[in-house]
């Protein structure tokens, strides 16, 4: 597990590439056979990766974490982006094909992921928050979360959002996690852009051609910042900090966020003429 620590605004203005880079973007997120989580300090968010191959990983405790287990005074969404694969529970077993989400009570000690074919991995994108209360742990399939569409080929944004843990979905104390699908012919995402104070957000980028890339907005209105982003790679968004991106090819992305609540329409947009 490594850290990430804030950053102000003032610092991210005179920050070059390879500083934006190493303070915002997650790399290497989904590395076969092992689990991978990067500590970020914008509400304590932990954001991971796992991907078991050859028999199953364990969610393991993590010094860094000052507790007995990880999900001690934690809670955990996972969202698989691979293969067919499953979530054992304290014992009890939830199978998740791609796009199924698992939502993971605090107080839940002994955590493992497994694919269920090597040759096809499951590929579990996490994301962990603090938690004061324990909500049940909820499997939601792809087809039962909250489909919105937003957005027209006209504005090359047509997209199709799943909302899986908030305020009238999946129960949690903070965690706010669902999926965003580009129609093919459509690169844009979150774009008229917003920022949202009260809470900090992380993107994770996949489901996009290796030849491809991202080209994700951040910063101030107005004062943009981009990065390059490619397949399976995250990005840790700044409560202060727009966060759109434009692709050159259709893909999906996840989103989540933890904060002060979990309005899904608590945003604060910005009118696209006002970029800068």
């Amino acid at each position: 597990m490594i850290q990430r620590y804030h950053n102000s605004q003032k610092e991210v203005k005179g920050m070059n590439t390879s500083e934006l880079r190493e303070q915002f973007l997650i790399e290497d997120l989904m590395s076969e056979g092992e689990v991978k989580f990067t500590y970020s300090h914008y509400d304590r968010i932990i954001i991971g990766g796992a991907v078991p191959a050859n028999g199953s990983l364990a969610l393991e405790n993590y010094p860094m974490i000052k507790a007995d287990f990880f999900l001690e005074r934690r809670e955990m969404g996972v969202i698989n982006v691979g293969g067919a694969g499953k979530i054992t529970v304290d014992g009890k077993v939830y199978d998740l094909a791609k796009k199924d989400c698992l939502y993971i009570s605090r107080g839940c000690k002994d955590i493992s992921f497994a694919s269920i074919d090597a040759a096809d991995t499951a590929k579990f994108y996490i994301l962990s928050a603090p938690a004061h209360k324990e909500y049940p742990t909820t499997l939601m399939k792809e087809a039962e979360a909250t489909p919105v569409v937003l957005g027209s080929a006209d504005t090359s944004n047509h997209r199709t959002i799943h909302k899986y843990i908030y305020a009238d979905g999946i129960q949690s104390c903070q965690l706010v996690m669902g999926l965003t699908t580009l129609t093919t012919g459509s690169v844009w995402n979150t774009m008229p852009s917003h920022v949202h104070d009260r809470r900090m957000e992380a993107y994770f980028y996949f489901d996009l051609a290796s030849d491809q890339t991202i080209v994700h907005l951040m910063g101030e209105p107005q004062e943009t910042r981009h990065l390059l982003v490619h397949n399976n790679q995250a990005i840790i968004s700044p409560p202060w900090s727009i966060h759109s991106g434009c692709g050159t090819a259709s893909y999906s992305f996840i989103w989540g966020m933890g904060g002060e609540n979990q309005d899904y329409g608590d945003m604060d947009p910005v009118l696209i003429t006002e970029l800068k």
